[in-house]
């Protein structure tokens, strides 16, 4: 899936949509998408300066985006048709390395369970194969009215 794809998928936009391409998708299973993390990240110039870090509520962001586009390719919807998705929970998250810019930031989502219109996941993005951060992300689908 191309950027192009998956801005029919995702309302998100600059600055804020940080998954630039799905490298697989299995619907209802799973779904790999990839990050480009550039030295031109808006938050970069601040966080930090004389070290540019992403910083992690960025990257679990990134992790819920990329659950996101598993759901709504899985429910063939697009972000036109109504719906958001929102957080409800994260858990278990653990930083294990920084991404700093020029890293390819490797993001797997896998569903765990889909209940009452709450779908949780467990996810793990890495960066040259070696583990960025990994948790257990709960989210849900709502109508946008």
């Amino acid at each position: 899936m191309d950027i192009h794809q998956i801005l029919k998928k995702l309302p998100h936009r600059y600055p804020f949509l940080l998954v630039d391409r799905v490298l697989e998708l299995e619907p209802n299973v799973r779904i790999r998408a990839l990050k480009n993390v550039t030295i031109n990240e808006p938050f970069f110039g601040g966080h930090f300066p004389t070290r540019p870090v992403m910083p992690g509520v960025l990257m679990l962001e990134a992790m819920a985006q990329t659950a996101a586009l598993l759901t709504f390719s899985s429910m063939g919807q697009d972000a036109d048709e109504g719906q958001l998705y929102y957080f409800v929970g994260i858990d278990g998250a653990r930083f294990k390395r920084p991404v700093e810019p020029g890293d390819q930031l490797v993001m797997d989502a896998e569903l765990l369970r889909a209940k009452s219109g709450i779908f949780k996941y467990k996810t793990r993005a890495t960066v040259a194969g070696e583990l960025a951060v990994e948790a257990e992300l709960m989210c849900t689908v709502r109508s946008r009215d």
